[in-house]
């Protein structure tokens, strides 16, 4: 079985930013997977799944209104892991294309006195909310984007090195 893409990222290298995961041809249109890392992997606790789950409201919120960006905007979510978000857009842009849409959703958090879309008729799972972390982590993540705009880190995946043995077989070593 093949290792997905997302496993062939070295996490003990990767560090918060906003990275290309894959990209896919659906019909005649691209579409991008990226990967929104809030926290450092396996170094930095996960952020807290209940300011996780607002802050996948907000932004999904903030990213599907915003009139210049709206009618690209596929999807928006957490990873597994807690340490990020994927969203997933048409086309193909570099990820610094895409850096300041990102740090004004982040930004816009503050803004916000409740959760959209967190009562029981719109969400799974209503009760799990935490608002003033999800403050708190958006702050911390678009001050961290904002100091790192010309850090090219923020923007490159370390990737594993792929070994291949004599057999064909391919492992992944960091």
């Amino acid at each position: 079985m093949e290792l997905i893409a997302s496993f062939s990222v070295d996490h003990t290298k990767i560090i918060p930013g906003i990275f290309t995961s894959r990209v896919d041809t659906l019909g005649s249109e691209k579409v991008t997977t990226y990967d929104v890392r809030v926290t450092k992997p396996n170094v930095e606790p996960a952020v807290d799944v209940a300011a996780m789950h607002s802050l996948e409201h907000i932004i999904a919120t903030f990213l599907r209104n915003d009139p210049d960006w709206k009618d690209e905007i596929i999807y928006w979510g957490p990873m597994g892991c807690l340490t990020g978000f994927y969203l997933i857009m048409k086309g193909n842009r570099e990820p610094k294309e895409i850096h300041n849409l990102l740090l004004r959703a982040f930004q816009s958090v503050a803004d916000y006195d409740n959760v959209p879309g967190s009562q029981a008729v719109n969400c799974g799972n209503y009760l799990m909310h935490n608002l003033p972390m999800a403050k708190w982590y958006a702050a911390r993540f678009a001050k961290y984007l904002e100091e790192n705009t010309g850090n090219e880190a923020i923007f490159v995946y370390p990737k594993s090195e792929r070994l291949v043995t004599d057999d064909g077989r391919q492992f992944y070593d960091s």
